[in-house]
């Protein structure tokens, strides 16, 4: 009797657990298990990588659809990355080339730090926490890193296998496991690869971040996936993909691949989902693998511990009714007409642009801001576009970038990780209503009284799809990346200053100061001058 009755508990019991999980959903716990058995993870504490690897430019491409890439950025040379996860510190170095990025880059995530231009080849950054900071070379101030930009930094030491596993028993983690058939990639002749049958874990990670994970037969990571917040196409992926042949034994049963590719956006080379396609967002090759080598953890600065990120916005009139909202990386300009106002550029993100909105309404009370002039694609200089269409603006851009803006960015798509007001209170006019008016060569907007000129700037390989725009009254001329103030001037001019030398030159443009987006203004001879033209054009 007392066998009968165990066996009548057993069946219960398999009953009850196999009624937890729907159809689709597997149990995640010995998945986990097998996973951390065949990495080591339980025998690790901390990791050190090291190798040489690679950085794409995220949202710096050059044409704005149809691009199978991100630009790649300068080699990252002596990368070495230690990952705490006990401390929960993560620490990377590397060798870079300076004087192109912003010290504050990384993984082309960072333009909307705002910060200066890269000056010492070996950079350094460090997590701690809730806190991420950097140094531009050894020895220098550490310089805080954004909020936004550190909750990215600090999602990137989990996402790796180990750190994964790790996560995963974290309280709040809540794994959640389901099946599918990896098909692999599809060539003209089929798949590629042979598909097999994975086993995807998720996670809630930092109790913002829904994070996955693809494991395989040999139980071993192949792609950890998740969602990060980007100003421009807000729930952006961010993953890691390996192969089973990049592992290698880092001593004490621990395993961890050395071969790292990472995607920034989809990786969609055929516009099937997305118009802008690049994606290719890191990767190098990591043979030096050290477990359990475990430096003192970083410490938090106290100027980190302590460092705010207030919204400035500096005003400067530059003749009547034309004003410089600076105060930050990125400068904005206010064009009042006699209806309404025009403003050039909106860049880095809504926090940024509703400032600056806030900010032009005091200068220029009771009118509309009616248009947005977008010199070009490149997210550090898009990211408030949504914000502008969210007041009523129409932007006005150039012809090429039409499809990438009103697909992949003026949509409805909801924002999960961090919401901004076009998916909280979307506009009916963002369908329905007059949204972007495109330049093919020049475009006018007038009252009758003052006229303002926009232009395509071309050739140019910075970026295609470019205008500036010019006041003839005020002899002003409004640019973006042709003539960057906050540098030193370039030791031979650039392809970029050459190009804009000669569109001025072309239109006989009569120009008296040159206003750049980035920078101060300029008298026209000062740009003149690094031309090596100081006598005139």
């Amino acid at each position: 009797m007392r066998s009968i009755m165990l066996v009548l508990i057993a069946l219960m019991s398999a009953s009850v657990a196999g009624q937890q999980f729907r159809a689709g959903y597997v149990d995640p716990e010995p998945i986990l298990r097998a996973a951390e058995k065949a990495i080591g993870a339980d025998n690790l504490k901390c990791l050190t990588v090291s190798g040489t690897g690679y950085a794409g430019m995220v949202g710096q491409q050059h044409l704005a659809e149809k691009n199978v890439d991100w630009p790649r950025g300068e080699p990252l040379a002596d990368y070495t990355r230690t990952m705490n996860w006990a401390a929960g510190t993560m620490k990377e170095e590397f060798t870079r080339k300076p004087g192109v990025n912003p010290a504050s880059w990384k993984y082309g995530i960072g333009w909307v730090d705002g910060t200066p231009v890269q000056q010492n080849p070996r950079q350094i950054f460090m997590v701690n926490g809730t806190h991420a900071w950097h140094l531009d070379g050894p020895g220098s101030a550490p310089v805080a890193a954004h909020p936004d930009i550190a909750a990215i930094w600090q999602v990137e030491m989990w996402l790796n296998p180990p750190g994964f596993l790790k996560a995963a028993r974290l309280p709040g983690a809540n794994p959640v496991a389901i099946w599918r058939w990896e098909l692999g990639e599809m060539g003209r002749d089929g798949p590629t690869t042979v598909p097999e049958k994975v086993t995807v874990v998720s996670i809630q990670l930092l109790g913002k971040y829904r994070v996955d994970a693809t494991i395989n037969k040999e139980n071993m990571l192949q792609r950890i996936h998740t969602w990060v917040a980007d100003p421009v196409l807000g729930d952006m992926n961010y993953e890691h993909e390996f192969t089973n042949a990049s592992y290698v034994d880092a001593g004490n049963g621990v395993r961890f691949p050395t071969g790292w590719h990472s995607h920034h956006g989809w990786d969609d080379n055929y516009n099937m989902q997305t118009i802008s396609a690049g994606h290719n967002g890191f990767g190098g090759t990591f043979k030096d693998v050290k477990a359990n080598v475990c430096t003192d953890p970083v410490a938090v600065p106290d100027s980190v511990r302590q460092a705010t990120f207030p919204v400035r916005v500096d005003t400067q009139k530059l003749a009547n009714g034309v004003f410089l909202l600076g105060g930050s990386s990125h400068n904005s300009v206010a064009v009042e007409l006699r209806d309404y106002v025009t403003v050039i550029e909106a860049p880095l993100n809504e926090e940024r642009s509703l400032a600056v909105i806030e900010e032009i309404t005091r200068l220029i009370p009771n009118k509309p801001i009616r248009f947005l002039v977008n010199t070009h694609q490149h997210f550090d200089h898009i990211g408030g576009l949504r914000t502008y269409l969210h007041i009523g603006a129409t932007i006005i851009t150039q012809v090429k970038n039409y499809d990438f803006y009103n697909h992949d960015v003026l949509n409805y798509t909801p924002r999960t990780v961090r919401p901004d007001m076009v998916s909280l209170w979307p506009p009916t006019e963002l369908t329905e209503g007059y949204n972007i008016e495109t330049v093919r060569e020049n475009y006018v907007l007038t009252d009758g009284t003052r006229i303002l000129n926009i232009y395509y700037v071309q050739p140019l390989q910075h970026a295609d799809g470019m205008l500036m725009a010019y006041l003839p009254a005020e002899k002003l001329v409004f640019e973006a990346d042709l003539f960057d103030t906050h540098v030193p001037p370039p030791a031979s001019p650039t392809a970029a200053n050459r190009s804009f030398f000669n569109e001025v030159r072309a239109l006989k443009l009569d120009v008296a100061q040159v206003v750049p987006i980035h920078g101060k203004p300029v008298p026209w001879s000062e740009f003149l001058k690094a031309m090596g033209t100081p006598k005139g054009n």
